[in-house]
């Protein structure tokens, strides 16, 4: 119990530190009129030449990579465009009002709209990745960035993304069905864990009383625990250095761990089109002893760079990316992001805290439902494919019902209180 106690703490802080991200490129992008001027420059044009060529696109190109027939519709139509907009404005409520990883709902939403695994993972990367850009915040945590550190995390982040997305696409080339298991297996296990512990943390904070924070508090420091104390003791050179401004001295920690860190959250942003980033702070603090300021930099750096690799390096070249999607779940995300943060102001914590649970728990039972009549089609299990289906459309239709229903609320709760919101009123 203890080891779940801890690995579902190590995760859920990993998914706060990401959150955290997201809503502060969100903030950078709407505070400054240039970037909403970028954010146009990214969305208009694909509007305008999908209305103007969708006919000719679909009719056209079908044999492209990334075409209507080979792997699913790249091409615009404005019922698709809708569907991301929904789909990025759900996720980033859950983000901006949980603060806590609703990234995570993407590539399962996209899969539930029948979008292949492999495209959605390359489409959640490439709009992570647009997001990062335009809201790059890198310039204003210069001073926490340790360019030692991140320089050899990246040379591990790069070789993990390679991997992962080579894994992506050797399993589709193997067989569609594969893929679509394979990825949606690795969701079920992360959505699992995560979202029992979710629950649990709720209802441990309801009977105890604790109403408190929704975004559940942070880390301070970097107080070293035996594990961070050990690594740093081992010294395989080069030894790198970091902190140098906060303790004295600084601390220094092996190339090694650096890469194999690096390697890992790599790994998880090409396989799960996530980023990594909701790994890199746990792994950080709790395990490597680096302080929560520095961090917080560092993971901003290699988010950028990480994702940006994995989406144009494993996925764009190849065509597995659904640029329409992208644009538009980037679109309601920064939407999304700014009423969910909005709405954190009048609303008690362990509401949230609940809905958060239920959230990411309605993920984690739309993708385990979504397995069987995968491993049906592969003849791993024996399932008529009516049954399967069936099982398919309980597990579709229990996660866009509970997202909706947070987002219904989420914006309900917005719009009852705009005027306590305008005057920066709080409720206890």
């Amino acid at each position: 119990m203890n080891f779940f106690s801890q690995w579902g703490k190590f995760m859920m802080m990993g998914a706060r530190a990401h959150a955290k991200w997201e809503i502060d490129v969100s903030n950078t992008i709407f505070g400054d009129k240039k970037r909403m001027i970028i954010l146009g420059l990214f969305i208009i044009p694909i509007i305008l030449l999908g209305v103007a060529f969708a006919d000719q696109i679909s009719e056209a190109l079908p044999d492209l990579l990334g075409g209507k027939k080979a792997y699913s519709p790249a091409f615009y139509s404005t019922g698709i465009f809708i569907v991301s907009i929904l789909i990025g404005l759900g996720a980033g409520l859950i983000t901006g009002c949980i603060g806590a990883g609703g990234g995570f709902i993407i590539a399962p939403a996209l899969m539930s709209a029948g979008i292949k695994g492999i495209l959605a993972v390359g489409t959640d990367l490439f709009h992570i990745f647009a997001k990062a850009i335009m809201g790059s915040v890198i310039h204003r945590k210069l001073g926490n960035v340790s360019v030692p550190l991140a320089m050899v995390f990246l040379i591990g982040a790069i070789l993990g993304a390679t991997a992962g997305g080579l894994v992506n696409r050797v399993l589709y080339e193997l067989n569609p069905v594969l893929s679509d298991a394979f990825i949606t297996t690795v969701y079920s296990l992360m959505l699992g864990f995560l979202g029992t512990y979710a629950l649990i943390d709720f209802l441990k904070a309801r009977k105890s009383g604790d109403i408190g924070d929704a975004h559940g508090g942070s880390a301070e420091g970097a107080d070293l625990g035996s594990l961070p104390k050990k690594l740093q003791g081992i010294k395989i050179p080069p030894m790198i250095r970091f902190d140098n401004d906060l303790t004295p001295g600084g601390r220094s920690i092996s190339w090694v761990f650096l890469v194999l860190s690096g390697a890992l959250v790599g790994l998880a942003a090409g396989i799960m089109g996530v980023g990594g980033g909701f790994l890199t702070f746990p792994i950080f603090v709790y395990i490597m002893g680096v302080s929560s300021m520095t961090t917080v930099g560092t993971d901003i750096f290699q988010i950028v760079f990480t994702a940006g690799y994995a989406a144009i390096s494993q996925y764009a070249i190849y065509g597995f990316i659904f640029y329409t999607l992208a644009m538009g779940m980037l679109l309601g995300s920064l939407v999304g992001i700014q009423i969910g943060a909005m709405v954190t102001k009048v609303v008690p914590g362990i509401t949230i805290r609940g809905f958060y649970a239920m959230a990411v728990l309605a993920g984690f039972v739309n993708r385990i439902f979504a397995l069987p009549a995968k491993l049906g089609d592969m003849e791993v299990i024996a399932i008529s494919k009516k049954t399967g289906a069936v099982l398919e459309s309980i597990g579709v239709w229990a996660f866009f019902i509970v997202i909706s229903i947070f987002s219904v609320w989420v914006i309900g709760t917005f719009l009852k209180n705009i005027a306590v919101l305008k005057g920066e009123e709080v409720k206890s």
